[in-house]
């Protein structure tokens, strides 16, 4: 992602390291000061993403390729820009998203929760920015699932959302929660955010994106930096 002539991170308005709600943070904290290492022209510069390496297939999470049947659940279309800070697109970015199932559950083997499998949903996909810095994905609204932070926490529904620039160093990570969710004022990992910054991880909903008779429609900007700069997971 093109840094140049742009404003600085605004790092308070992303989570800090250390956020003793969110217990695994306490565990993985740093305890000393980080030390900054620049990059080198090597590590900004490649290897990069070409537009042959994703497939258009790869933005529908709803059938797996070769695959006979369709996920089950909610389908719903995803889609937003990546804005620098002037509002400028960028261009050619990986955006990659993985989730649970409609029934709050990844598939993963360390994932225990006893909710079922979608044989037809794998939770991950991936797309490239096109010039004016949108991407689009087709997914089914995940559910939320129970996890062992505290008693009886349960993460809100969300997508995890993973943004490459010219070069694997450049990778920002966040998440994209959804609008009236009953569960955001007691999830402590949107909670770790600052409170002014929270509303930037949720997602409006969007009937323009809507699609009749096959799936709800969302949009989710994402901006790089500035005053309205989307929180990130990593500094």
């Amino acid at each position: 992602m093109n840094t140049s002539s742009v404003s600085k991170r605004d790092w308070n308005i992303h989570p800090p390291y250390l956020y003793e709600p969110y217990a695994s943070t306490v565990r993985r904290s740093p305890r000393k000061a980080l030390v900054p290492l620049e990059p080198s022209l090597s590590e900004l510069t490649g290897p990069a993403f070409g537009p042959d390496a994703v497939r258009p297939e790869d933005a529908d999470l709803t059938r797996i390729p070769g695959g006979a049947g369709q996920a089950i659940g909610q389908r719903i279309y995803v889609t937003g820009r990546v804005l620098e800070d002037d509002g400028r697109p960028i261009a050619s970015a990986l955006v990659e998203v993985w989730q649970a199932n409609a029934a709050g559950r990844y598939f993963h083997d360390v994932d225990r929760h006893d909710a079922p499998l979608d044989p037809n949903f794998t939770g991950g996909g991936r797309c490239m920015t096109n010039e004016r810095g949108e991407y689009r994905f087709m997914t089914v609204h995940p559910g939320a699932y129970p996890w062992t932070n505290h008693h009886n926490a349960w993460r809100p529904s969300h997508i995890h959302f993973s943004l490459f620039g010219n070069a694997f160093i450049s990778r920002l990570v966040t998440q994209m929660y959804f609008p009236g969710d009953p569960l955001l004022p007691l999830d402590p990992v949107l909670g770790g955010v600052p409170e002014e910054a929270r509303p930037l991880l949720i997602a409006r909903y969007d009937h323009d994106v809507t699609e009749p008779g096959t799936a709800l429609g969302y949009r989710f900007d994402i901006v790089l930096r500035g005053s309205h700069e989307t929180p990130m997971e990593t500094r």
